[in-house]
C-alpha cells in the first residue's frame, strides 16, 4: 500500500604592563637595569597571549566543520532541467514533511510536483530526501519489509520498494514508490526510475 504521505501528496585584547626603569644617576644603577629589563613581564605575557590566539582560531574552525550540512530544497533536489520541464507545462511544487513508511522525519522534505491549477488527473511526481543514521535506516528497512515492501541491495545503496502487486503507479520495470538508503541519507521517488531524476550528492 502507498503510505499516507504519498497519497497526499580578540580580536584578542593584549594588555601590556611596561615596567620602566628610570636611572637615578647612581653609578650602581646600570647593574640593576639589565636585571629589570631581562625580567620584564610584558614580553612573556605577550608571548603567552599570542600563543593562545591559534587556540581560538582552531576552535572557530572546528565549529565551522561541525556545522550542519546543506540540505536540499524542492528546486535543488532534482536537476535544473527537470525543474524547467515541470514549470514549462504549468506544474508547481508543494513541500511536505518526509515520511518513511509511517515514520515522520521532520528534518526531511517531500516534494510533490503537479498541475495544481487545472482539473487534469496527471500523475504527480514525488521526490523526497531526509537525513538518517545507520541504526534508523536498519530499523526502517526491517519495518517496511515486514509490511510487505521488497528490499534490494545494490552497490549504490539499499532499495526498499512497495509491493508491486499493490502499487498504485509503477514504472516500466514494475517498481512503485521506492526508497534508496545511502550513507546518512534516504531518497524517495514515486517510482524506482524516478530516483534517477534526483540530483543531490550524498553528504
Amino acid at each position: 500500500m502507498i503510505p499516507p504521505h504519498v497519497r497526499l501528496g580578540t580580536t584578542v585584547l593584549a594588555v601590556f604592563t611596561a615596567f620602566t626603569l628610570t636611572a637615578c644617576g647612581a653609578t650602581g644603577e646600570p647593574q640593576t637595569a639589565p636585571t629589570t629589563v631581562a625580567s620584564e613581564a610584558p614580553a612573556t605575557n605577550n608571548d603567552t597571549e599570542t600563543a593562545s590566539e591559534p587556540d581560538t582560531t582552531d576552535t572557530e574552525t572546528s565549529d565551522d566543520a561541525a556545522s550542519p550540512a546543506e540540505v536540499p530544497t524542492c528546486e535543488t533536489l532534482i536537476g535544473q532541467a527537470v525543474v524547467d520541464d515541470f514549470l514549462s507545462v504549468g506544474w508547481s511544487v508543494k513541500t511536505e514533511t518526509f515520511y518513511l513508511g509511517n515514520i515522520e522525519i521532520a528534518e526531511g522534505i517531500q516534494c510533490i510536483w503537479a498541475d495544481y491549477e487545472s482539473q487534469a488527473n496527471d500523475q504527480p511526481q514525488i521526490f523526497g530526501w531526509a537525513p538518517i543514521d545507520s541504526d534508523g535506516a536498519a530499523d526502517a528497512q526491517r519495518a517496511l519489509v515486514a509490511e510487505g515492501w521488497v528490499q534490494e541491495d545494490a552497490a549504490e545503496g539499499v532499495y526498499i520498494t512497495e509491493n508491486p502487486d499493490t502499487a498504485f503507479a509503477r514504472d516500466e520495470n514494475g517498481y512503485g514508490v521506492t526508497y534508496l538508503f545511502i550513507d546518512g541519507e534516504v531518497l524517495q521517488a514515486d517510482t524506482k526510475q524516478g530516483l534517477l531524476l534526483i540530483d543531490w550528492p550524498a553528504s
